[in-house]
């Protein structure tokens, strides 16, 4: 039997991009989800645009809700919406990326399959002047966030519920990642482009100083899991990376 599956996405003045977003869920080829928009009462036309799609996701069967308050941020929102989730299975995505239309039939199926309790995938990043790399999904011995994706990402909706982003710094959601992996969750990867993420975002602007935090972010994100002080090798890297990406 298909177990309901809750798709989140949290939205904050997004009237330019939140339409590609809920398009791309109303489009999924997987017939049993919920879908919340959870917004920070955005000041723009965020949750009038996402009204209009109401009467498209319940003839489709999709239970659909928007939620409309003020946070204290991403990961409060995140967190509201693990709180509401009715389905078995959760996953984010952003108002301002997008799924490929089988992303979440893949998903399931992987985690059914290999009877695991979390699954990402690939990714395709899409950069301001129109082209795009992919981001391949990996598990590997040594962990790092080059290889995992977090708008790919489906997790048991318990696990989501024992470890809530603590919204400690702008990498909470790799923290969680990281601290389900240490209670040893179950992982697969799926080795197909799931989402496609926009860069632009609060995790990708160029400045020295938001630069310099984000290191320090990731980097507690590991230290707080019990993995070596080298990874500040990695979290500097990363950055480079994305310096050099645009």
């Amino acid at each position: 039997m298909e177990p309901l599956v809750t798709i989140v996405t949290v939205a904050f003045n997004s009237e330019k991009t939140i339409e590609k977003t809920i398009k791309s869920v109303l489009n999924q080829t997987y017939p049993k989800i919920e879908y919340l928009i959870i917004d920070g009462k955005s000041g723009d036309q965020t949750v009038e645009i996402a009204k209009t799609y109401e009467e498209q996701a319940l003839k489709k069967g999709y239970s659909y809700r928007i939620v409309s308050e003020k946070d204290r941020g991403i990961y409060d929102a995140m967190n509201k919406g693990i709180a509401l989730a009715k389905g078995e299975i959760m996953g984010f995505i952003n108002s301002d990326d997008w799924y490929e239309k089988d992303a979440v039939a893949l998903s399931v199926k992987t985690m059914l399959k290999k009877q695991c309790d979390i699954t990402f995938g690939d990714i395709a990043i899409h950069k301001a002047d129109g082209s795009r790399i992919v981001k391949r999904a990996k598990l590997s011995r040594y962990e790092t966030s080059r290889h995992w994706n977090h708008p790919t990402m489906f997790v048991k909706t318990s696990v989501y519920r024992d470890f809530p982003f603590r919204q400690k710094g702008i990498h909470d959601d790799y923290g969680a990642y990281l601290a389900m992996k240490k209670a040893g969750k179950k992982v697969e990867a799926v080795h197909r482009v799931l989402a496609n993420f926009s860069m632009g975002g609060a995790s990708n602007k160029r400045s020295l100083k938001l630069s310099v935090k984000r290191i320090k972010d990731r980097y507690g994100c590991y230290r707080d899991n019990g993995y070596g002080r080298w990874y500040f090798l990695e979290c500097i890297l990363m950055e480079a990376g994305k310096f050099i990406l645009g």
